[in-house]
């Protein structure tokens, strides 16, 4: 029987698992809250609850799964399979998750950084297949991002490619969760896009946007939709700093295709079409042309794939 692996996504709002053949193909998947303020001890004991499941699904041979692949949100240790921390998952400080889920499910483990390993996954089963590189970015809670190089990951000195959202692109700008000033997450993710949101009703301007008493960015990009001027404002905005954002990575790496996913990705043309015009105007000493720029195809299910592919990649046992 072809090898089967044991997906894991572990993220701040949710746990999903499933059981992925060499194919992509998902024959199990379930998934359940992380309830992450719990702490590290019940949230690695509710993965191997959902894990075990997973492996006595009906149909599914469990002694034909030889690893366990593991997405985590980071930063991670992949070396020495430690979660530094996230975050996103409260006291999560160098816990040793390699060692504890290889212990409780009886299989090798393999741990990787969630936007590496959905970027993987997407260079393998969705936007990127037919590739030889691609940079992937997650457009959401945060900017977050994944480089696929000659097919595989590129980590960089200390694991550290792929941070996009951490290029500074207003040097006095409004400060990043990282500490520093102007960086692309701070202007063009979800939490910031509802921030310039309400900085701009400050204006005074008439808008929409005062009837919304939390603003997100699905209501900017709809209202923009709609011919709001301020929400249009701030929109229009948010795509020309992705578009400095994408440029830039075109113009060091020229990958063969660019992939965006993640919640403000889901704005579909109002995002995209901008966005490649942008790019077409920044980028003049590659062939930008031949670069798409493409929204991730695996939807919900990237964070699984994604932790497969890397289980599935990893040196033979």
């Amino acid at each position: 029987m072809a090898m089967m692996v044991l997906a894991i996504d572990i993220g701040g709002t949710k746990l999903a698992a499933g059981i992925v053949d060499a194919g992509g193909d998902i024959l199990a998947r379930d998934e359940v809250p992380t309830l992450a303020t719990e702490g590290p001890g019940r949230v690695l004991e509710r993965i191997v609850r959902l894990a075990k499941a997973l492996l006595a699904t009906p149909g599914v041979a469990a002694d034909t799964i030889h690893r366990i692949g593991i997405g985590c949100a980071g930063p991670v240790d992949r070396h020495a399979g430690l979660v530094l921390n996230p975050p996103n998952l409260p006291g999560w400080v160098r816990v040793s998750l390699v060692e504890y889920l290889e212990k409780a499910l009886g299989r090798p483990a393999v741990l990787e950084n969630d936007a590496n390993a959905a970027a993987l996954g997407e260079f393998r089963y969705g936007a990127g297949r037919g590739a030889r590189s691609l940079v992937y970015l997650t457009v959401s809670t945060g900017i977050g991002g994944g480089i696929i190089l000659d097919g595989k990951i590129w980590h960089g000195l200390q694991d550290g490619a792929g941070e996009v959202g951490h290029m500074t692109l207003v040097p006095d700008g409004p400060v990043c969760g990282c500490g520093n000033r102007g960086c692309l997450e701070a202007l063009a993710s979800g939490p910031s896009i509802a921030r310039r949101a309400r900085e701009a009703l400050g204006t005074g301007r008439p808008s929409r946007l005062r009837e919304i008493r939390d603003i997100t960015a699905a209501d900017v990009v709809r209202l923009a939709q709609e011919g709001d001027a301020v929400a249009a404002l701030v929109w229009n905005e948010t795509v020309g700093y992705l578009g400095l954002g994408v440029a830039a990575v075109i113009t060091i790496l020229a990958p063969e295709r660019v992939v965006i996913g993640g919640g403000v990705a889901r704005a579909g043309d109002p995002l995209f079409e901008p966005l490649r015009r942008e790019v077409r105007r920044r980028v003049t000493l590659v062939a930008v042309e031949s670069v798409p720029i493409l929204p991730a195809a695996l939807g919900r299910d990237v964070g699984i794939l994604g932790a497969a592919a890397v289980a599935l990649e990893a040196e033979p046992i």
